[in-house]
């Protein structure tokens, strides 16, 4: 593995680990409206942003991003991050965190089928198998839910979305993440302004510590997306599909135990099939890249 690789690995790392606690971050903040935190999410992202690229002296790529050519491709990965920001905070909000780390496992299964659909990639037989059982997780999901679970579909299908124009936009990570961040910002404001007027309405949560907190949503915000950017850059698709495990791990584990949502038995089905499927997906993985560096040093001259 290379040092460019290693690195990738450790961003990764620490990206999806911030991801996986932050339903903790949200219920704290439960006592604000999910607009209101969401908007503040977008609004502290920017000094964020700005101070990151400050510390690269990056300057360039921050001019570079808002190019039309690159501007009018993180117009619509701002849209898709937006809007994922906004179902999730509504979701853990909602008592729907466990749906929400179902999403985020069906993730990179939907990584596959992208390679497959938008990059002519051919799934082997062992990743068919992987994205059919993941179907029947999802119906069985449905059945006990009663409804389709959108929650956990949108979130999978938005970042999938948003992973993949991030990997085809020739940019500097903090300076994408700026642009996309600037982009919310009027809309951000804008309802902030109008929440503010409102009876009842604030500018700040409730004062006080909410003060701090909203301003840390920032870099909360910031941190991971950029760590992940990073790490796309780097590592293969495969590799960061395996390491959004990581996530909803920690977000199933603080859904049951920590906020003790119902898991009953079709849970543990559906469950049980997204693992299943996992587990086939990521075994086909390494077995594949195994074989890879094999025929890759078999094919180098003695």
């Amino acid at each position: 593995m290379s040092s460019s690789q290693r690195f990738g690995l450790l961003v990764g790392l620490v990206a999806y680990l911030i991801w996986g606690s932050l339903p903790l971050y949200i219920r704290a903040m439960r006592h604000v409206q999910p607009q209101e935190l969401l908007a503040h999410r977008i609004i502290w992202s920017v000094p964020t942003a700005l101070v990151l690229i400050a510390v690269a002296a990056n300057w360039q790529d921050a001019r570079a991003a808002f190019r039309w050519q690159t501007l009018k491709w993180l117009i619509v990965s701002s849209l898709l991050i937006g809007a994922n920001w906004a179902t999730y905070i509504w979701a853990v909000n909602a008592d729907r965190t466990l749906e929400a780390s179902l999403g985020y496992y069906i993730n990179p299964l939907v990584n596959v089928l992208f390679g497959m659909l938008l990059f002519s990639e051919r799934l082997r037989p062992a990743q068919w198998v992987a994205v059919g059982i993941a179907s029947v997780g999802v119906a069985v999901m449905a059945a006990a839910l009663g409804h389709v679970p959108w929650v956990a579909l949108f979130l999978c299908f938005s970042f999938g979305f948003y992973a993949v124009i991030r990997k085809q936009v020739v940019i500097d990570s903090r300076a994408g993440f700026l642009a996309e961040v600037v982009i919310l910002v009027p809309l951000a404001l804008g309802w902030l302004a109008w929440f503010a007027n409102q009876p009842g309405g604030r500018l700040m949560g409730n004062g006080g510590t909410d003060i701090p907190l909203l301003m840390a949503a920032g870099p909360i915000t910031a941190v991971p997306l950029i760590l992940f950017a990073l790490a796309a850059k780097r590592l293969r698709l495969s590799t960061i599909g395996m390491m959004q495990y990581i996530g909803p791990t920690f977000q199933f584990l603080i859904a049951v135990f920590v906020f003790h949502e119902s898991f009953g038995p079709t849970h543990a089905i559906a469950f049980g099939c997204i693992w299943a499927a996992l587990f086939v997906f990521t075994t086909d993985s390494l077995i594949g890249e195994a074989k890879a560096r094999r025929l890759a040093r078999s094919a180098r001259p003695a």
